[in-house]
């Protein structure tokens, strides 16, 4: 496997322009140097290459394009760690999720540097487990985004749990991929030599136990039910911020405006405000971060004592997406168990945890959308509206055939990748034909390249290798046609949100020929 250690770990590039034809680039606090471009090609840039009509492997601009991006969004902070932005400007700091997609893609041209981006973002682990959904860039000015880390102010208000001699974190998770990334990152090693080998097997094996933290912390705090199924406290900790599943919750929070801080967002400096969420999302979104501070970011208080409004908890939602990854995750967890010489009782543990959010996801399976919906805690009812979160079945792998026929129908139908008014067969958020559906608005409607991701994985492990090959194929040429971009319009391809976002370089990466990959 070809590598690229010295670009994606040591040099700089300088700022690709987006889609829109603006860099989209934020400096702050890095050392930038000249690009790199060329050396990823071995002297040629293929941007030229293209232009002269040039024989390459298909998709090997964009590659080069996504390895270029990636290089230029790795950070190297002052407080010694070395990671990758989720985006130049919006997203200026390591985000959960995002990390270890990004460690999937790197992992196929640097295993090694795959391993140290996840360790890197779980250097900010809390003590009871938990991993923030933000691990702070020290070097980031102030104001270029918000919430920052004094917003949260963790180590001041959970002391026990945030640690005093981690980077500065926010005080929500966001899915729990990481294991995921963690086995993927193992099998990339294999055909990089032996140095790399054992080099991802020291870290995999110092991430272990703090995974199965992390874990346990999901099946025990996140889920005192033990229905198998995880708690949000928060739409952001769904990756899905905006998304139409919460909106009955946040209309029913009533926000105390004495008691909630003034603030500036800053998302909107960097995109459209027609894409982002509503200005009365985020003044619930910010109370909610407020009620959870009160309670000293006590996942037992959250659940059972009034918060300073003298009310409970708003905002506890049963969430199928998350909890189908967290199924993948564990089961990706229980094979590195044996890479790493786990305890024969934490791989029967993580196999136990699977087992139960299965008959979890079960629980939630909805005949009329052939698929699952949440379950609202506080309402007591079901989160009936048709978006991505009806696949986690498929997601969470191993069905029976009259389900996966269903699921894989479902995604075929007009509900979703079959409707006539998309301009490619790519999965909406939010189906064009729910009520709720905003074509441009972030999680309400647009397609995602990280969700088409997360959709081939699913399909190549149900068997559906023609329906995962077209999707892949799909995704590709839409990014080919406009660039990578966070997230698009269905109907008409318009690239919205960031223009040069590091998961969606990484989606490419991870899913092009061995062939178009950069090579030195």
């Amino acid at each position: 496997m070809r590598k690229v250690r010295e670009a994606l770990s040591s040099r700089r590039a300088s700022t690709a322009p987006s889609a829109a034809g603006k860099p989209d680039e934020f400096e702050g606090g890095l050392r930038q140097g000249p690009s790199s471009f060329a050396a990823l090609t071995g002297g040629h840039d293929v941007r030229h290459i293209a232009s002269q009509g040039a024989s390459m492997p298909r998709h090997a601009a964009l590659a080069q394009r996504a390895a270029t991006q990636l290089e230029a969004c790795t950070v190297r902070a002052s407080d010694g760690r070395v990671f990758t932005k989720a985006a130049p400007k919006l997203y200026p700091h390591q985000w959960s999720w995002d990390a270890a997609f990004i460690a999937m893609g790197i992992a196929r041209l640097d295993a090694v540097r795959a391993a140290h981006e996840l360790e890197s973002v779980m250097s900010g682990q809390w003590k009871n487990g938990k991993v923030p959904h933000i691990t702070y860039n020290p070097d980031v000015p102030e104001g270029a985004y918000f919430p920052d880390a004094a917003r949260w102010d963790c180590k001041a208000v959970a002391p026990g749990n945030a640690r005093a001699d981690a980077p500065d974190t926010s005080g929500i998770m966001q899915p729990p991929v990481h294991a995921i990334a963690a086995l993927e990152t193992w099998k990339a090693a294999q055909t990089q030599g032996p140095a790399a080998i054992a080099e991802v097997k020291r870290a995999l094996t110092t991430l272990y136990p703090k995974l199965i933290a992390w874990h346990r912390y999901l099946l025990n705090e996140r889920d005192p039910e033990r229905s198998g199924l995880v708690t949000l406290f928060h739409p952001w900790e769904s990756g899905t911020d905006n998304s139409p599943r919460w909106d009955e919750a946040l209309n029913r929070i009533t926000v105390d405006s004495a008691l909630l801080p003034t603030y500036e967002r800053a998302d909107l400096k960097h995109a459209d405000a027609s894409e982002r969420p509503t200005q009365s999302d985020y003044d619930r979104y910010l109370w909610l971060v407020e009620l959870y501070k009160s309670a000293g970011y006590d996942d037992a208080k959250v659940y059972g004592e009034p918060m300073i409004d003298g009310k409970p908890y708003p905002f506890l939602i049963k969430d199928v997406f998350l909890s189908a990854l967290l199924v993948e995750a564990n089961e990706a967890l229980a094979q590195l168990s044996d890479v790493v010489g786990g305890a024969p009782e934490d791989k029967r543990q993580l196999e136990s945890w699977a087992a139960r959010g299965r008959a979890g996801l079960e629980t939630r399976w909805d005949d009329e959308f052939s698929g699952t919906t949440d379950f609202d805690v506080r309402a007591g009812n079901s989160v009936r509206v048709r978006t991505v979160a009806n696949f986690a079945p498929l997601i969470a792998g191993k069905l029976g055939a009259d389900r996966l026929s269903k699921q894989l129908e479902l995604f075929s139908s007009r509900y979703f990748c079959g409707n006539e008014a998309l301009v490619r067969k790519l999965p909406p958020s939010t189906s064009p034909l729910d009520a709720a559906y905003q074509p441009k608005k972030y999680w309400r409607g647009p397609n995602w390249p990280i969700v088409n991701w997360i959709f081939a994985r699913a399909l190549e492990s149900s068997g559906a290798t023609n329906e995962r090959r077209a999707l892949v194929s799909e995704s590709l040429a839409a990014l080919d046609a406009h660039g990578l971009y966070e997230y698009a319009h269905p109907e008409t391809g318009e690239p919205l949100g960031s223009r040069e976002q590091s998961w969606t370089s990484a989606f490419v990466l991870a899913t092009v020929d061995e062939r178009a990959l950069p090579q030195r």
